[in-house]
């Protein structure tokens, strides 16, 4: 952990309620400040360590929460006017394993209205901006979370991700984000996207505290990260689809990186996977005729309360076909052994995280390297979204640049995030040399 944990909960809250006062106007990457509340579980945090209770290494972490989680006594917001006046009547499960750790709840972070967007500037509460450039998205959805964390606005947040949306902010934003394998973090009392492919995960500034969130929200008991020397690791870099699409800051940044990777002694070889031109196809079947089915009720009576662009994509997934669902269900078992073939004899598969460095603030399309133009929505999720549909857990780190943010992401076996975060650790200690 960093070295802030040796403060009192106290002080490290006044240091990220400092930075609220001074970030929040120009990001807007928080709905909810509980100042409150969060004093009193900083008072109570602090007077158990004078009693000799110590609740392990989040003990007095001041941290956020997406407002897609459910905290008792709080509104779940979900970013949207169609949740005015709902108010959680208990913690998620995710939330009372934080509070049991000793975490200190400073409030709900702003997001893509009901997660459904990767730019987080559909929000009722409007738009997250960049703190590298405010002209700029902070990526999407958990975007409030990624800003807040990197801007001190409390040590790490809580994020959800079924496309892409813990990792496409960390990347944006410069901060690290993981996505775990599915089922190994609980999603109850969060507000669904898409049953089969949510997953909750941490955005931190260090592997090291993603890690330790893991475990606890996990329910595992927080460990040292496996020690890794560069010589043991190997990591497959995937090309073809993965690479095919870049701008020139990702693709300068990512060669970058695993140059430097090379010489601290990690080895890597070119991997490929089979069927790629299907993925988007497949994520788009599932994940939208899901969300259609969840908001149902509401697209019957209230659609017009939707932000424009949500309630398009909410209207994609009304028109998916049962066949195409089923056909795109079975897609997925198949992209998830293609992935698995594609893991065979290395420890993590590494590739950008975003294809493009954060967009402009309503920018529909990008132009890439090669002067192809390409929807922003769909350049934001391409590198993020298989892993998704296959369940295998996947980081993303920050990489040293001298502009804008780019990421790196690695991508892990299948229930296996305690491996993968220890791979990461080491590359994360690699790209600082």
């Amino acid at each position: 952990m960093n070295s802030s944990a040796h403060q009192t909960a106290g002080d490290r809250l006044d240091a990220a309620l400092a930075a609220i006062d001074e970030h929040q106007a120009r990001t807007n990457a928080f709905i909810l400040v509980d100042e409150p509340g969060a004093r009193t579980a900083a008072r109570a945090v602090d007077d158990e360590r004078r009693r000799g209770v110590d609740r392990g290494p989040l003990h007095g972490m001041p941290m956020s929460i997406k407002d897609l989680v459910d905290i008792a006594g709080q509104p779940t917001t979900a970013a949207s006017r169609l949740r005015a006046g709902h108010v959680a009547k208990s913690d998620a499960p995710v939330v009372q394993r934080l509070r049991d750790a000793g975490a200190v709840l400073i409030g709900k972070t702003n997001m893509h209205e009901f997660a459904l967007g990767t730019t987080s500037d559909e929000s009722a509460f409007g738009p997250v901006h960049n703190p590298h450039d405010v002209s700029r998205s902070a990526g999407g959805s958990s975007g409030g979370s990624a800003a807040a964390v990197a801007c001190g606005m409390g040590e790490a947040s809580i994020g959800s991700d079924t496309g892409g949306s813990i990792r496409i902010p960390a990347a944006a934003c410069g901060v690290v984000g993981l996505k775990p394998s599915l089922g190994e973090v609980p999603t109850e009392g969060c507000v669904p996207l898409s049953s089969t492919f949510d997953h909750v995960g941490p955005i931190t500034r260090s592997v090291e505290d993603a890690a330790t969130i893991f475990a606890v929200i996990s329910g595992q008991r927080p460990r040292p990260i496996e020690a890794r020397t560069p010589g043991s690791v190997k990591l497959g870099v995937l090309h073809g689809y993965f690479d095919q699409i870049l701008d020139t800051d990702v693709r300068t940044g990512f060669d970058d990186a695993i140059s430097r990777l090379k010489r601290c002694g990690v080895a890597t070889d070119m991997r490929t996977i089979d069927g790629t031109e299907l993925i988007t196809g497949t994520y788009i079947a599932i994940s939208l005729a899901e969300a259609a089915h969840w908001h149902a009720p509401l697209l019957q009576t209230r659609s017009a309360e939707y932000q424009p662009g949500v309630r398009a994509r909410l209207g994609i997934g009304e028109k998916v076909l049962a066949v195409d669902y089923i056909g795109a269900l079975e897609a997925r078992e198949r992209f998830r052994l293609a992935v698995d073939a594609a893991l065979e004899g290395c420890d993590a598969l590494v590739l950008p995280t975003l294809a493009i460095v954060a967009p402009t603030l309503g920018l529909s399309d990008v132009t890439m390297s090669g002067g192809e133009q390409v929807p922003v929505r769909s350049a934001m999720l391409r590198l993020t979204q298989l892993f998704n549909i296959t369940s295998h857990p996947a980081i993303s780190l920050p990489v040293p640049t001298p502009g804008l943010p780019v990421g790196l992401q690695l991508v892990g076996r299948r229930d296996q995030t305690a491996a993968l975060l220890s791979t990461a650790h080491l590359c994360e200690r690699a790209l600082m040399n």
